[in-house]
């Protein structure tokens, strides 16, 4: 294929701190205040989320973590919106993992990945706004010695309705922070939003251009040293031996050391005088026991598991496999999903500065907490002598949010030179090379059809790889990740499938190579949603329905679904003319809380040559915070998506992966990128997320578009691998 270019004293483990911190997400004490944070200067807290300094200045306290998706902007328009303060005058900080500990967990949880960041904030971080707004208006009050129900408050300012006084947030604040927190905190209706609900401009963006943002890479202690690592390209693997005396007396170097059993590290004064050491070091691997692995292999092996006989049910109705014993016809498909990168483009990093009384990291991370976990179990530290500072992330995309080995890696280095501060940084190599990857599977859909082309069972039998296996092992219950079904659950509080069909089997045979699984943006809404989507498709055009109807006459019980996909497919224009050799695909899903769809349009030159044009999306999220910053997460969320879908595929040799740089893992360049349109059509009543589930149908969306095009039915991922000329 070618693509054409286009217009705490006790020690927890770190799953401790998650499950606890998921745990206490829902409580908090609004009016808990301690020496702490941003009390520059004598300046108090109004409570855990907000200060106000004398001159109005507004910091606001954001626990999620910012990586571009714009959440810090998103969660402080909420505060403010309660906070009714001036937004002209709004910043934010990030509290530390630690402090949150301290105070009883009073920011909720640090996590930040599955577009959670508002979905599960919102309430708490509107109510610490407006429970703010509440305590200066009493602390106005008690000074003028009228009710507070008499004063309001409007970009900090506060008004006495009856003597028309008036007194700002700055002059208050020291009096409001002593007084008790309210105990009822009424939230205003989203259709009053001033500020939420705007397209405002990202707080972040000035210091992003100005090169005034920090980032984990550009961190710097006095006196630091600079870290390379190499760990066994072989996973499960170790180092046998290694030679440090063939680089201790190049230029820089200060120690050569090991780092668990399977790396080695090179510290020296700047890192390329340690990455460069290293490449010199002779290093002996023991590959271990998956030396002989290779892609083709684990596909064979997963083959096995579509007709497997063991398999967990993820959803379930009817009798699937007695409607298509008595069918008048079975139509079958078999699709695979690879393996793939985050690809990050700051690369896994850290600094540490270890004491045997103290130890603590500054890293870009999606979870805080996690991060000081993994310190303090590297450390070997009580939790209450542990920090973690969290940086701004350049990309995260799930890879810094549940696994923090690059953590562990700078504490077990910088306990060898205690004292020192120590910054760790992976060669992009490096972080090719030991990912926690996009989890490889496969899937076999059959669907029973009645004389007239109705679906009158379907059954999926999806074989591969589980993330939550992986890294969460004690939460496998009976066999079942639950994860492995995102996009296809039953009808209740966690229903995503958008289809109903008489009969149904999803069940999963569980499969989980050598390969450590991560959590990749979109994570199994994406290969899910190609899947059914495609396979959707494919029965339409089978039974010679048009796409978009055969869809809607399986959506008539899922409303929101029927609508995202309505709407795409108006602004889209789908069933009018298209320029000669143009051609639609259509493709709807769940996930993360909000109802997605998409239309590609494509076209296919007679020698295969891939042109993608334009993509309508529509989304319904509930509630829209930010409009603008919508629109960018959904552009954003394709170009990530149609990386995925064109290029994204790490394969394994020798049980190591082969890809080791963006020239053998290509991603998306801006001149091949489609026009994108956003629709956003918000119905309330939920809270939805934005940064991953339109990812998940740029792939079927394109690929359904293809086989307008061509009459080819691509079932195998990414398209790099086929051949498109037309059937």
């Amino acid at each position: 294929m070618t693509i054409s270019t286009q217009s705490r004293d006790f020690r927890p483990s770190r799953r401790h701190i998650l499950a606890g911190s998921a745990a206490a997400a829902g409580v908090f004490s609004f009016g808990f205040s301690i020496p702490a944070l941003a009390q520059q200067a004598g300046v108090p807290e109004i409570n855990a989320w907000v200060v106000v300094h004398p001159d109005d200045k507004v910091v606001i306290r954001i626990a999620r973590s910012e990586m571009g998706q714009g959440t810090l902007t998103g969660l402080a328009q909420l505060v403010a919106e309660e906070l009714n303060c001036d937004w002209a005058k709004v910043t934010t900080e990030y509290p530390t993992p630690g402090q949150n500990v301290a105070r009883n967990r009073v920011w909720g949880n640090f996590s930040t990945g599955g577009s959670r960041g508002i979905r599960e904030s919102h309430d708490y971080v509107r109510k610490g706004g407006a429970a703010a707004r509440m305590m200066l208006i009493q602390a106005a009050a008690n000074e003028w010695k009228v009710p507070a129900a008499e004063c309001s408050a409007e970009k900090s300012v506060i008004t006495h309705k009856t003597s028309g006084r008036s007194v700002r947030y700055g002059e208050v604040a020291a009096a409001a922070a002593k007084l008790d927190a309210p105990k009822d905190v009424p939230l205003k209706d989203p259709k009053d939003w001033t500020i939420a609900g705007k397209a405002l401009p990202r707080l972040d963006t000035a210091d992003k251009t100005n090169g005034k943002k920090i980032y984990g890479m550009d961190f710097k202690l006095p006196g630091m040293l600079n870290a390379a690592i190499k760990d066994c390209p072989v996973f499960g693997g170790k180092v046998k031996s290694f030679d440090a005396a063939k680089v201790k007396g190049m230029p820089g170097v200060k120690h050569v050391l090991s780092v668990g059993d399977s790396a080695v590290t090179v510290v020296a004064e700047t890192w390329w005088q340690a990455k460069t050491a290293l490449d010199a070091l002779p290093i002996e691997w023991d590959e271990g026991p998956h030396a002989q692995v290779s892609s083709e292999s684990i596909a064979a092996w997963l083959k096995e598991g579509l007709d497997a006989p063991e398999a967990v049910v993820g959803n379930q109705n009817g009798d699937a496999k007695a409607a298509l014993a008595g069918a008048a016809r079975v139509y079958e498909a078999t699709y695979s999903y690879p393996f793939q990168n985050h690809a990050c483009m700051e690369v896994m990093n850290a600094t540490a500065l270890y004491t045997p009384e103290k130890c603590e990291v500054w890293t870009p991370t999606q979870n805080g907490e996690a991060a000081l976990a993994a310190t303090a179990e590297a450390s070997g530290l009580p939790l209450a002598k542990c920090e973690a500072y969290k940086i701004d992330l350049g990309g995260g995309f799930g890879r810094r949010g549940a696994v923090h080995d690059w953590v562990r890696q700078v504490v077990a280095i910088a306990k060898q030179i205690p004292g020192t501060p120590v910054k760790l940084i992976w060669s992009r190599e490096e972080d090719m090379l030991h990912g926690r990857f996009h989890p490889i599977t496969q899937c076999k859909m059959k669907a029973a059809l009645d004389k007239d082309g109705n679906v009158t069972g379907l059954h999926m039998r999806i074989s591969g790889q589980s993330i939550v296996a992986g890294i969460f092992p004690q939460t496998i219950q009976n066999g079942r990740d639950p994860a492995v079904f995102q996009g296809l659950n039953a009808p209740g509080p966690e229903a995503s499938i958008g289809y109903s069909f008489p009969n149904l089997l999803i069940d999963h045979a569980m499969r989980n190579p050598h390969v450590p699984p991560g959590f990749w943006r979109g994570v199994n809404l994406n290969q899910n949603t190609v899947y059914l989507e495609s396979f959707i498709d494919e029965i339409a055009h089978e039974t010679g329905k048009d796409p978009l109807e055969f869809r809607r006459s399986l959506m008539k019980s899922h409303p929101k679904h029927l609508a995202v996909l309505n709407a795409a497919a108006e602004r889209a224009g789908w069933g009018k003319p298209l320029p000669d050799g143009v051609f639609r695909g259509i493709c709807q899903t769940m996930g993360f809380g909000s109802y997605v769809a998409a239309v590609a349009e494509v076209s296919v030159s007679a020698d295969g040559k891939l042109t993608i044009h334009r993509i309508v999306a529509a989304t319904d999220p509930g509630h829209a915070v930010n409009p603008a910053q919508i629109e960018r997460q959904v552009e954003g969320s394709f170009v990530y998506g149609l990386s995925a879908a064109l290029y994204g595929e790490i394969t394994i040799k020798g049980g190591r992966v082969e890809q080791e740089n963006f020239d053998t893992y290509e991603v998306m360049r801006l001149e091949a990128m489609p026009k994108v349109e956003t629709v956003i059509v918000p119905s309330g009543g939920f809270w939805g997320g934005v940064g991953e589930p339109t990812i998940a149908v740029a792939a079927p969306a394109v690929l359904n578009a293809i086989f307008a095009a061509t009459g080819k039915r691509i079932r195998s991922l990414p398209l790099k691998n086929s051949d498109l000329k037309k059937a």
